[in-house]
């Protein structure tokens, strides 16, 4: 990890991320909010093959118990698809890029009225994964998703025959996602973002400074609210001028959770 570790009373830079016993006094006053895939896990070749480390679960258990549970899972997957990938954990939970959020793990999930893609835009968006077998068909619900990891070749025809359909129909409020190595497709007016802002209003996120960390393009609406929430936001494999410091990969962000939890010196 070459991130340089300062405290907060430090001048921040653009490499820099706090000592993590800084905040450990504080993370009474904190709301962990983290991105998933590619940020607390490491990319895979599909969406399905990720792997939760024994030791991440145990980090993320005692997070919660610090933090009072404001700690937030936030991802562009539903949070069923979250509870799978965590089981038997269940966690607070900003799901569907903002369409769901979830206040507790013993929770229910609420909807934030965010409209699910046109049934039939999504079908022929969903043929699209023709082009190749090696692109991956991800219905999300809120949003359809084509991973072609396995088939990198593929990705100028993959955004060539959306933008084909959208130019078909102009009036449909759609939104693509670039992502690392996919392609997503979501009705628009709902984002990260919303749904952070949505969970920061309600107990026991409220009134806390929020903490965020992600790093693809979908994380970015985030790290532009943070200002206006008091908090801090840190990138993950990327420099983001919209954050306050970055990570090299998701190895150092679990690594820098588990020392928030070691005592302040």
């Amino acid at each position: 990890m070459t991130t340089k570790l300062v405290r907060p009373s430090d001048q921040a830079t653009s490499n820099q991320v706090p000592v993590p016993g800084a905040l450990v006094p504080h993370l009474d006053q904190c709301a962990l909010l983290l991105d998933i895939d590619g940020t607390l896990l490491d990319l895979a070749p599909t969406p399905r093959e990720v792997w939760v480390p024994p030791e991440l679960e145990q980090t993320l258990t005692n997070l919660l118990v610090r933090t009072s549970g404001a700690l937030a899972l936030v991802s562009g997957r539903s949070i069923n698809d979250i509870d799978l990938i965590f089981a038997p954990m269940r966690l607070p939970a900003v799901g569907g890029h903002g369409a769901e959020i979830r206040l507790s793990g013993e929770g229910e999930a609420i909807a934030t009225h965010a409209p699910p893609l046109d049934s039939e835009l999504k079908s022929r968006l969903a043929a699209i994964a023709r082009i190749s077998p090696g692109i991956l068909l991800e219905d999300k619900g809120y949003s359809l998703a084509l991973h072609y990891r396995l088939a990198p070749h593929t990705e100028k025809a993959i955004y060539e025959a959306v933008a084909a359909i959208r130019a078909e129909n102009p009036e449909a409020p759609l939104e693509v996602l670039p992502g690392k190595s996919v392609c997503e497709i979501k009705h628009s007016g709902f984002t990260k973002a919303t749904g952070v802002r949505e969970l920061m209003t309600r107990a026991p996120f409220k009134g806390r400074r929020p903490i965020f960390i992600g790093d693809d393009v979908t994380d970015e609406t985030v790290f532009a609210i943070m200002p206006e929430l008091r908090g801090l936001a840190f990138s993950v494999g990327r420099y983001s001028e919209l954050t306050s410091g970055h990570f090299d990969e998701p190895r150092d962000v679990r690594n820098w959770l588990a020392r928030l939890l070691e005592p302040a010196n």
